[in-house]
């Protein structure tokens, strides 16, 4: 249809496929003090006007680590979070394949006038806050949801993994290991039902200041594992050993493991067992 409209022209062109391309996955620490304050902002206006209501991001959830949770979290020694239990809050969105570059155009533009606006939430630090390329899906069974479903279907879980290598070849390598051996190993039988691989990408130079810049470029992975029941009922048996499996193998180390469960939209549920 002709127009001078240019969401016309905007929507006829380009993919569109239901396909994830990237990802955002963000951990955030609030400030001490303003724990209620940042859950009602993020819930209430950021979720939506800083994020699903941009284009060609698809679907979103938020995650939480309440005090139970942060205390499974290793290494101590962290390069993700220092201290390792920074970062309760964990939000995870699907941008939709080939279309990254429209998408972080328009979410700087949206973010910097936010930020103009005085509807940024300054009481608060990202811990771990980057736009990752998506490397792809293991399932545990041959049917049931795929990656596009994973943050709509009812998971009761999520784990958060970084390994970190000591440069992009050896990071490839990893990324071998972890498909052939460690993630099949994982997924057998357990309540575990998919692990979705990631690699950071650099901000543009445009991005909003109080983003740090993002670690790891060429050198880290991330994995999420999502879990159909509570996350640490898998943890002896899938996670709690993960640290000396990826130390034997020479090609990284691990730098977070994370369980977090979902949050209650709309609610302030367990914003008051963040702290000890």
């Amino acid at each position: 249809m002709p127009s001078d409209d240019p969401y016309y022209d905007l929507a006829a062109v380009g993919p569109y496929e239901a396909r994830i391309g990237s990802a955002l996955i963000t951990m955030v620490e609030p400030h001490v003090g303003h724990d209620w304050a940042y859950n009602r902002w993020y819930e209430d206006d950021h979720f939506n006007a800083g994020a699903m209501a941009m284009p060609w991001m698809f679907a979103g959830r938020r995650w939480v680590a309440t005090v139970p949770y942060q205390r499974y979290r290793y290494p101590a020694d962290s390069a993700v979070a220092q201290p390792v239990d920074l970062g309760k809050y964990l939000s995870i969105y699907w941008i939709t394949d080939g279309r990254y570059e429209d998408h972080i155009r328009w979410t700087i533009a949206t973010n910097q006038r936010l930020f103009q606006d005085g509807r940024v939430f300054m009481e608060r630090d990202h811990t771990f806050t980057s736009f990752q390329h998506y490397l792809g899906a293991a399932y545990r069974d041959e049917r049931g949801p795929r990656d596009v479903h994973a943050l709509d279907h009812p998971y009761q879980g999520l784990v958060l993994e970084v390994i970190d290598s000591p440069d992009a070849a050896t990071r490839e390598r990893m990324l071998e290991w972890l498909r052939r051996e460690r993630i099949p190993d994982v997924l057998a039988g357990s309540p575990i039902a998919m692990a979705l691989a990631f690699r950071p990408m650099p901000l543009p130079p445009d991005k909003s200041p109080y983003v740090k810049e993002v670690e790891g470029v060429d050198t880290r992975l991330t994995v999420l594992w999502l879990t159909e029941g509570d996350p640490v009922e898998a943890w002896d048996d899938a996670f709690a050993g993960a640290a000396e499996q990826v130390a034997a193998t020479g090609l990284g180390r691990v730098e977070l493991l994370a369980p977090f469960i979902p949050t209650v939209p709309g609610t302030d549920r367990y914003v008051d067992e963040l702290r000890v």
